[in-house]
């Protein structure tokens, strides 16, 4: 099933990042919003992008870290060390799923194209 899914798990704390602020971008032929919600309790994003198809080209993902890790409390850097983290990837083949799972902490993250 083509479509864009989202996962972020905190693991500071070992839990999903519920609540986590996720934009979604298309960058072509303009930059256009296509998506923008918070992460439900699993820690995915539950959008119609999960199974809508992405044309070819590049999209951007803006995760609102620095955010999140202040309204849960997490002890960061003042400003944080990470606040909205970008991140852009190609669509090549619209049939396809993309799966971006995330791990994160308020110092670093991992990022990658899952299954």
């Amino acid at each position: 099933m083509p479509g864009l899914s989202i996962h972020v798990v905190d693991v500071t704390r070992g839990l999903p990042a519920r609540g986590m602020r996720v934009e979604v971008y298309a960058l072509e032929p303009q930059r256009r919003q296509i998506a923008d919600g918070r992460l439900a309790d699993s820690g995915a994003l539950d959008h119609a992008i999960a199974t809508t198809t992405l044309a070819r080209g590049a999209y951007e993902v803006l995760f609102h870290a620095g955010t999140f890790f202040a309204s849960e409390g997490v002890a960061q850097a003042q400003p944080p060390f990470l606040d909205v983290v970008p991140f852009r990837f190609n669509v090549f083949a619209p049939a396809d799923h993309i799966h971006l799972p995330m791990k994160i902490t308020p110092w670093g993250f991992s990022l990658y194209r899952g299954s």
